[in-house]
């Protein structure tokens, strides 16, 4: 056990903000290296990112915090996730901290995702110490980079750090800033006990961990607490910080970044961003910010042997027992059979999960098209919220409703023409347009957040040559004349191809669907048609031509009545078959008609 609460004037807790590629797990090894909390032996690279996903990626999926000692003070790194979909943690990370290091590839400048987290540094009051990563790197400028994020940020571009997280160079001084320029941890040690949770992630063997950080009071081991906002109890078995392994301490004062278990099995007894208090004397009032993660994608997850589908709901289980954001309910298709509908916080946790179903547990899955959530008022008032197609009410309805996002565009300025011409034909408005530099400008759109989850991101970067970056956030919802596309075989909808979308997409969308089940189910004695249809009217048609079997084969000469004798037969065959025929649909036509594996991430 270590010594009692260390005296909040040596404490300084800072995040690293960075775009995903711009070296912050990089960084988090040199800052380890450097103070000697790891033994040369012992490192490895992205030491701080613990899942095979998060290291072959190159991306941060759940934050994590280290202790390092440096020149009399404590520094508690808590690292960040640097993506969109994970925005909400990364807030609560911010709320943990008072200050942040920007951090910005010296070859590319700053990009739309290191620019929002940057704002919400901003909101929270947070010092910012800006630096400038790669120096080492031929196509590095970073002068002109040091002067834009000094026109961002309202400094002087001599005080922009250049580093080289690779080499080392530049990390000692960043250090000797940090204690600096970053204030220290203010609260009152005499009052009742709050802790913010930043994070919780689970132990195979101990249960949950949860990361806090200490606001006010004092936590030890031993103690009852209370979880403020899902008003758990539980006692602390163990009380520690992170160095960079887990050390049990006796116990958490003022400031203080550490870590709590209680021996409980689920993730969602302890959320981010809760307040934890002593149940004995709690707190009064909450920490703020706390809201329940809100799922913005659904997707039909489906294995594809059937009977994994006990394994897919053991697996399901264990997973939310690590991410409390997932959320899941059973649903059944006639076509793809028994199956979950998940709901993710956007595209690149959706990958990530079925990922990790896919690797950890071993299982094969089909996932359905994602789709967001609608609200769907009737004439008579009622109303609906639709996760899945076949959720769409019948009926008279009066008014449909879609979420929308707020995205932000960074991209060189020779790119706007292209930009607003993607946006525009993605139902976007233009709310503003800002100048970084001569060269780089800032866009800012609303977007309907169904036109961004198929490929958006994907024809941002192929317009922009790949120099565009993107991010977004919610912004409530707005009316939208949103129609339900039926894609029938013979005349029967299938439910699987079924989908939501916006009046004028309609017909595209059913043409392409069309000629695509035309390609992939192959032909049958008998003539199937295709129709997408809009309740009940037929807005595309493909035909799959019938398989003639040669009954004129045994005929050899003779008259021409024989000839047309067996073609009528075979034509009264036809029409019986066409009557009690089902269509057959592979299994490979409904995973290739579905696939969602060329969409890559936002």
């Amino acid at each position: 056990m270590t010594s009692s609460a260390t005296d909040p004037a040596r404490i300084r807790n800072f995040c690293i903000i960075a775009h995903i590629d711009h070296g912050k797990s990089t960084l988090a090894d040199r800052m380890l290296e450097v103070t000697g909390v790891i033994e040369q032996r012992n490192m490895r690279a992205q030491y701080l990112d613990r899942m095979d996903i998060e290291r072959e990626r190159g991306i941060t999926i759940k934050a994590q915090s280290v202790r390092l000692p440096w020149d009399g003070h404590v520094l508690d790194l808590i690292d960040t996730p640097g993506h969109v979909d994970f925005s909400y943690e990364v807030s609560r990370s911010l709320a943990a901290c008072e200050g942040a290091v920007l951090l910005v590839d010296a070859a590319q400048g700053i990009e739309a995702q290191t620019l929002a987290n940057l704002y919400m540094a901003l909101e929270n009051d947070l010092s910012i110490v800006p630096v400038l990563n790669k120096i080492d790197l031929p196509a590095a400028q970073p002068d002109k980079y040091a002067a834009e994020l000094a026109h961002i940020i309202g400094c002087e571009p001599d005080d922009v750090l250049r580093i080289s997280a690779k080499t080392g160079q530049g990390v000692t001084d960043l250090l000797d800033r940090i204690v600096r320029d970053v204030p220290a941890p203010t609260g009152d040690p005499d009052a009742p006990a709050r802790a913010m949770i930043f994070d919780s992630v689970y132990d195979t063997y101990r249960g949950v961990v949860t990361y806090v950080r200490m606001i006010d009071g004092f936590i030890e081991p031993r103690q009852k607490v209370r979880m403020m906002a899902t008003r758990a109890t539980h006692e602390l078995l163990e009380v520690g910080v992170i160095s960079p392994e887990p050390k049990p301490t006796d116990g958490l004062g003022v400031g203080e970044v550490g870590y709590l278990i209680t021996g409980v099995k689920d993730v969602r007894q302890s959320r981010v961003g809760d307040t934890v208090t002593d149940a004995a004397a709690p707190a009064m009032t909450a920490l703020a910010g706390y809201r329940d993660p809100k799922p913005m994608v659904f997707s039909g997850l489906y294995p594809l042997d059937g009977s994994d589908y006990p394994l897919l709901r053991d697996a399901l289980d264990k997973l939310r027992l690590n991410d409390a954001a997932l959320t899941y309910e059973p649903e059944s298709s006639g076509a793809l059979g028994f199956g979950y509908r998940i709901g993710f916080l956007g595209l690149l946790h959706m990958e990530i999960v079925r990922e990790r179903l896919e690797r950890e547990f071993g299982l094969d899955l089909i996932s359905t098209a994602p789709n967001v959530v609608y609200r769907v008022v009737m004439e008579d008032g009622a109303e609906h919220v639709v996760t899945n197609p076949s959720d769409w009410p019948g009926g008279k309805i009066a008014e449909t409703y879609e979420p929308v996002v707020k995205a932000m565009v960074i991209a060189p300025s020779e790119y706007i023409g292209t930009i607003m011409e993607l946006c525009q034909a993605r139902r976007g408005i233009l709310g503003g347009m800002d100048y970084l530099s001569e060269s780089r400008v800032e866009l800012r759109y609303t977007l309907p957040l169904g036109e961004i989850i198929f490929d958006f991101f994907d024809a941002l970067k192929s317009r922009t040559r790949g120099y565009a970056s993107l991010d977004y956030e919610a912004a409530g919802e707005a009316a939208s004349e949103l129609v339900k596309v039926d894609i029938l075989l013979q005349g029967e909808a299938v439910d699987a191809f079924s989908a939501i979308v916006h009046k004028d997409k309609a017909y595209g969308y059913g043409v392409s669907m069309a000629s695509k089940l035309r390609e992939l189910i192959p032909r049958q004695q008998f003539e199937v048609p295709i129709q997408a249809a809009v309740g009940s009217r037929v807005i595309a048609r493909e035909n799959i031509r019938a398989i003639r079997k040669d009954v004129l084969a045994k005929c050899y000469g003779g008259d021409i009545t024989r000839k047309r004798k067996l073609l009528e037969k075979q034509k009264e065959g036809k029409k019986r078959m066409k009557m009690v025929g089902r269509v057959e649909v592979p299994q490979e036509a409904f995973i290739a008609a579905l696939s969602t594996s060329d969409e890559k991430r936002g």
